[in-house]
C-alpha cells in the first residue's frame, strides 16, 4: 500500500479561464443564484420524493460498494518545509452566492487578519459535507459551489505549493447517489477547482499530516452502516498509525448531538472508533463536521467534539443545544459501545441570545422568503373556506359535517401538518403537529365565518371565486403564514420544527469555518473564525494578479474568532 502525493498536471494550468471584466454570467463562467426558499412547495415535494426514494432504495443506489475498484491511496501530507501545516475546513456551503462567496473568498485570502493576528491560508481545504443544495448535480455544483470557489481562488500563487482540496459528502450530495459529488472531486487524477487541486479517488480518505496527526474523512450517511470497501480501505490505513499517533475525524453529521432525539445515531462513528482505530492505540483528539448550520463545540477529557455548518446555507439557532452531553448515549441499544463520557458546551455562535432574536423575526421574514408558501397556503384556506360555506348552505348538520368537499379539505390540512411536523416515533411532534392542523382550521372556521357576513355567496358564479381569489385569497394568506410562523417559534421551543424556523427564514449572515494550525512541535490549534455579516455587493477586478479572486467585496467582510484558539496536544 503506497502513500501516494499527486502533482498538478500542465493541461489542468492551461484551463483556466481569462479574468471577468463584469458579473456576467458569460464572462464568470456560472450563475450566481440567490437563497434557497426552503419551504417552496415545489422543493419540499421533490426533497421529501427523494428522500423517500432513498429509503426504499438507497441500497441499491449506494455507490460505496463500488468504489472498491476505484484507487485507495492513502495521500501523504506530512512533509512540509517548516514541519507545520496550516488547514481550513468548511462545510454546507453550496446556497446563496453572496453567503457562500463570502466565505470563499475569506478562505482564498493569502492570510487574514484576526484579532490582531495573521493566520495563513490553509495548504489544505477540508469540506465537511453538503457542497450543494438543494439536490445534487452537475449544474448545481457548478453554480452554487465550483464557480463560486473558482472566483474566489482561480489559480494557486506562482512559486508556492498549490492547496489541496478533500470533500466529504452529506445528505444533499447523496441524493442523486453520489454521481455528481464523484464526478466532481474523484473523478480525474489531475482534478482541481480554481486553484485548489482535488487527489481524493472515493468519497472518503485517509490523510497523513505532520507530527504525527492524521486526518480520516468518513462517508457515513443517512444513519446507514459503514460499507466493508470503506472498512477494508480504513483499516489499510491504521497500519500505518501507531500509539504516539492522533487522529483528526471528519463525519458527515453531528451525531454526538442528534443522538439525543435517536440514541441509535451515533453509533456507526462509536463502531469505527472501537474497530478501526482504538485497536492502534491512537488519540482520537478531535471530531468536526457540518450538516448543522451554526458554530458549536463540546469538550472533554479526551476529545474535543466540534460542528461548524457556517459555510453558506441559512444560519441555524443554537439556543436548543444541552449544556452538555453524554457521548455515547447511555440510552444506545449497542451493547458493545464504548463508555459514556460527559462533553461540556464550551462556545457556540450565534449564541443563545442571537439565536431567540433570530427566530423572533420569522413572523416577516417567512413571506418575505417563501412567497410560493404562503401563496399555497392561501388557495388552501381559500379552498377550505369556499367548501365550509358551500356545507353551510346545505341542509341537515349531519350533511354539512360530511360534505365531500369539506372533508377532502380537512383531512389535507391534518395530514399535511402533521407530516410536517414528521412525527415518526416522537410523540410530542404528532401533538404539536395536530395542535398546528387545528389551529389552521380553526383560522379556515373563523374566515368562513366573516365571509358568511357579505353578501358575495349570494352573487351570480363565478362572481363569488374572482373575490374569493383576489380579495379573500390574499388577506388569508397573511393570516394563514402569520399562524405558521407563530406555531414555528411555539414549537421549536420543544425541538420541533427547529430547523423549519431558521430555514424559513433564509437568514444568511453568521456564518463561520475553522482555520487550524498544526505545529512543528505537534500542538493542534484551532481558530474558529466568525463571519458576523456576509457582504451582498461585489465588484469585478479584472486587473488583478493570476491568483487574486475575480470579485472583491464593495462593503467591509470581517472574519473574527468565535472563541479564543483551542489548543489540542
Amino acid at each position: 500500500m503506497a502513500i501516494v502525493p499527486r502533482q498538478r498536471s500542465a493541461e489542468s494550468e492551461a484551463s483556466e479561464p481569462n479574468r471577468p471584466g463584469s458579473l456576467d454570467p458569460q464572462e464568470l463562467g456560472f450563475t450566481r443564484k440567490g437563497p434557497i426558499g426552503w419551504l417552496a412547495p415545489l422543493l419540499l415535494l421533490s426533497t421529501g420524493l427523494r428522500t423517500l426514494l432513498h429509503i426504499l432504495f438507497g441500497a441499491y443506489l449506494d455507490k460505496r460498494e463500488l468504489q472498491n475498484a476505484l484507487d485507495g491511496d492513502i495521500f501523504d501530507h506530512s512533509t512540509t518545509a517548516t514541519g507545520e501545516l496550516w488547514l481550513d475546513y468548511v462545510a454546507d456551503l453550496g446556497d446563496g452566492f453572496d453567503a457562500t462567496y463570502s466565505v470563499a473568498y475569506l478562505l482564498a485570502q493569502a492570510e487574514l487578519e484576526v484579532d490582531g493576528e495573521r493566520l495563513p491560508r490553509g495548504r489544505l481545504l477540508l469540506m465537511g459535507g453538503d457542497q450543494v443544495y438543494p439536490l445534487a448535480s452537475g449544474d448545481g455544483y457548478e453554480n452554487r459551489m465550483k464557480g463560486p470557489y473558482r472566483a474566489a481562488l482561480p489559480e494557486a500563487p506562482a512559486g508556492a505549493p498549490r492547496p489541496t482540496l478533500f470533500a466529504l459528502p452529506g445528505n444533499h450530495d447523496w441524493y442523486d447517489g453520489l454521481t455528481a459529488f464523484l464526478r466532481l472531486f474523484a473523478r480525474r487524477k489531475d482534478g482541481h477547482i480554481g486553484g485548489w487541486r482535488t487527489e481524493q479517488r472515493r468519497s472518503y480518505f485517509a490523510v497523513k499530516l505532520p507530527a504525527n496527526w492524521w486526518l480520516f474523512g468518513v462517508d457515513e450517511q443517512f444513519g446507514a452502516y459503514i460499507d466493508d470497501p470503506q472498512l477494508l480501505y480504513f483499516e489499510k490505513a491504521a497500519e500505518l498509525v501507531g500509539p504516539d499517533d492522533r487522529i483528526i475525524l471528519m463525519t458527515p453529521s453531528p451525531t454526538w448531538v442528534k443522538a439525543r432525539e435517536n440514541p441509535d445515531a451515533y453509533d456507526a462513528i462509536d463502531y469505527f472508533i472501537r474497530t478501526i482505530l482504538a485497536p492502534t492505540q491512537a488519540h482520537v483528539r478531535v471530531l468536526v463536521s457540518g450538516d448543522l448550520h451554526h458554530y458549536a463545540r463540546y469538550s472533554g477529557e479526551d476529545r474535543e467534539l466540534i460542528t461548524c455548518g457556517g459555510g453558506g446555507a441559512y444560519t441555524l439557532g443554537t439556543q436548543n443545544l444541552p449544556d452538555h452531553l453524554m457521548v455515547p448515549p447511555k440510552e444506545s441499544l449497542s451493547r458493545s459501545s464504548s463508555r459514556s463520557r460527559r462533553y461540556e458546551r464550551k462556545a457556540a455562535f450565534p449564541d443563545r441570545a442571537m439565536s431567540k432574536r433570530m427566530g423572533w423575526s420569522v413572523f416577516h421574514r417567512v413571506p418575505r422568503h417563501n412567497a410560493g408558501f404562503a401563496t399555497m397556503l392561501g388557495i388552501t384556506q381559500t379552498l377550505t373556506m369556499l367548501a365550509m360555506a358551500g356545507a353551510a348552505s346545505q341542509g341537515g348538520n349531519i350533511q354539512r359535517l360530511f360534505s365531500i368537499p369539506l372533508v377532502l379539505m380537512l383531512v389535507l390540512i391534518m395530514l399535511g401538518t402533521v407530516l410536517f411536523a414528521k412525527p415518526v416515533g416522537r410523540a410530542r411532534h404528532l401533538v404539536f403537529g395536530a395542535a398546528h392542523g387545528l389551529s389552521q382550521i380553526g383560522l379556515a372556521v373563523g374566515g368562513t365565518w366573516v365571509w358568511l357576513q357579505f353578501p358575495f355567496r349570494d352573487w351570480r358564479w363565478p362572481g363569488p371565486l374572482a373575490v374569493a381569489a383576489l380579495a379573500y385569497g390574499p388577506l388569508i394568506a397573511i393570516a394563514s403564514t402569520q399562524l405558521l410562523a407563530l406555531y414555528l417559534l411555539v414549537a421549536a421551543r420543544f425541538d420541533v420544527n427547529l430547523n423549519e424556523l431558521y430555514a424559513g427564514q433564509g437568514i444568511e449572515h453568521a456564518k463561520s469555518f475553522l482555520r487550524m494550525h498544526i505545529d512543528a512541535d505537534g500542538t493542534l490549534t484551532i481558530h474558529p473564525i466568525g463571519v458576523d455579516r456576509i457582504c451582498k455587493d461585489w465588484e469585478a477586478d479584472p486587473d488583478g494578479d493570476a491568483h487574486a479572486s475575480w470579485l472583491r467585496p464593495l462593503t467591509p467582510l470581517t472574519a473574527r474568532r468565535i472563541e479564543p484558539p483551542i489548543t489540542v496536544t
